[in-house]
């Protein structure tokens, strides 16, 4: 019993290490989200992450992604696809600062081709 208990206590600290940070993407643009992915800030590592399994429509829609801030951080590259094929960029997305993310401020400005969002 007294070793299960020392384990336990053991694996508190690492759990308390671990930070969870979660992003809302609000979709105000007027077109739907259909890929997203991001990396940490400046290397070129995107991930894909799954949102909600469907678009995430524009008008309003949203969905909800998590974030491990061991696993790169809090500054992220944030790369969105839209059904267009217009690509946003946000470059050094603070995740621990902001817990939403919309799109419609970026997507009045943005062109045809791959657009770099510079601030959030």
């Amino acid at each position: 019993m007294r070793t299960v208990i020392l384990l336990l206590l053991a694996a508190v600290p690492a759990a308390a290490n671990a930070q969870t940070y979660y992003l809302d993407i609000i979709n105000t643009a007027p077109n739907s989200i259909v890929s997203f992915a991001a990396a940490p800030a400046g290397t070129q590592q995107f991930r894909n992450i799954v949102l909600s399994g469907r678009p995430v429509y524009g008008g309003g829609d949203s969905a909800t992604v998590s974030f491990d801030k061991a696993d790169g951080g809090c500054l992220r590259d944030l790369r969105l696809t839209f059904a267009d094929d217009r690509v946003l960029l946000q470059k050094a997305f603070n995740i621990c600062k902001f817990s939403s993310y919309h799109t419609g401020r970026y997507w009045r400005a943005m062109p045809k081709y791959p657009v770099v969002a510079s601030k959030p």
